[in-house]
């Protein structure tokens, strides 16, 4: 399960206590999407941010229990600090997903009461469940009284025209009662009907106001922001209000960004994008002989020179090479190569 497969980032053990790289990476966050934040991803998003946590995909608790473990919830060491983030509504079947992810070794478990998609409407999870604090609640308090490793909650303002800030405070009031460690606020409604869930990150009006209130009106409960956030800029305007920033698809379409919002934090100097790319080999490396497919790993490296000059022949000479058999490390240096090359032409 947690195998380190990349030799150059050193073994995490699962801390929580005060003063651990766990609490540090509050400020610092990647959030969990589906189809795109698996492993390989991790591994990437670490290099990049060797101090951010980390989420996986969703997961549904039922997965996790009846499901391929190594295959749901398997990871490399270096991903730490990690978080599991759950889906579900059944209290019982929610804290025997979290003590399992605990055994793992994950540092926490999310519930995810943010998603809109009508297939997690249909399960009972997701967004709709903030129209029901009480079960949420009950959740939570489930998950706490089984594991020992903090559980937290993602969340909107409201579904649909929920426009009443007490509402939502309410609903975040009852789960830190119920023993919620943190709430990430994504700062939209969400609409459960109407609009796809692409849309449901676009289109509800983003209303930051809402968490920094949240923030100022509950000191000492950690609050992190998620929704919008794209540059290094925004980011660091909001952590002048809250605890903590979670980006969202601007990580992973423009993951320098992730690098250089870390690099601001910490006063670290920004390391050269092919340097970074090539602190990726050995996991590549180790993956490959295990019968991986490079594709499975390049997919999540196509933005990294993202409006950089040669940036979109990297894009192309990874799209197109690494389904083929046999793709090993060398299409990646043919990519770096034709990328300087281009670059130098601009220069």
């Amino acid at each position: 399960m947690a195998v380190n497969a990349h030799p150059d980032l050193p073994l995490t053990p699962s801390p929580h206590g005060e003063g651990t790289r766990y609490d540090a990476s509050l400020r610092l966050s990647v959030a969990p999407m589906m189809d795109w934040t698996d492993r390989h991803c991790r591994v990437f998003h670490r290099i990049l941010a060797p101090g951010a946590r980390l989420y996986t995909e969703m997961v549904h608790a039922n997965a996790v229990i009846h499901g391929h473990r190594e295959r749901l919830l398997g990871y490399d060491a270096v991903e730490h600090p990690l978080a599991l983030q759950l889906g579900g509504s059944e209290p019982a079947a929610l804290a025997q997903a979290a003590r399992i992810a605990a055994d793992w070794g994950y540092d926490e478990v999310n519930l995810n009461c943010g998603c809109p998609s009508d297939r997690v409407q249909a399960g009972r999870f997701g967004a709709c469940l903030m129209r029901e604090p009480e079960l949420v609640a009950e959740c939570v308090a489930a998950m706490v009284a089984a594991v020992g490793i903090p559980i937290t909650v993602k969340c909107r303002l409201g579904v649909d025209e929920d426009n009443d800030y007490e509402l939502f405070a309410g609903f975040v009031d009852r789960q830190v009662q119920a023993g919620a460690a943190m709430v990430v606020v994504h700062a939209r409604n969400a609409w459960l009907k109407g609009l796809s869930p692409k849309e449901n990150r676009e289109i509800p009006p983003l209303r930051y106001d809402w968490a920094y209130r949240l923030k100022q009106e509950r000191p000492s409960l950690p609050v992190v922001l998620n929704g919008g956030i794209a540059t290094v800029q925004a980011a660091q305007e909001h952590m002048q209000h809250l605890d903590g920033v979670m980006l969202g698809r601007a990580a992973y379409h423009d993951p320098y960004v992730l690098h250089a919002l870390e690099a601001a934090q910490t006063g670290a100097p920004l390391r050269p994008r092919e340097e970074l790319l090539q602190q990726m080999r050995p996991y590549v490396e180790a993956q490959l002989a295990g019968g991986l497919s490079l594709k499975h790993i390049t997919k999540h490296l196509l933005g990294l020179f993202h409006s950089q000059p040669g940036g979109r022949a990297f894009r192309q000479i990874l799209s197109e090479g690494a389904h083929l058999p046999g793709a090993d490390w060398g299409l990646l240096e043919q990519a770096l190569r034709v990328t300087g090359e281009q670059a130098a032409r601009v220069a």
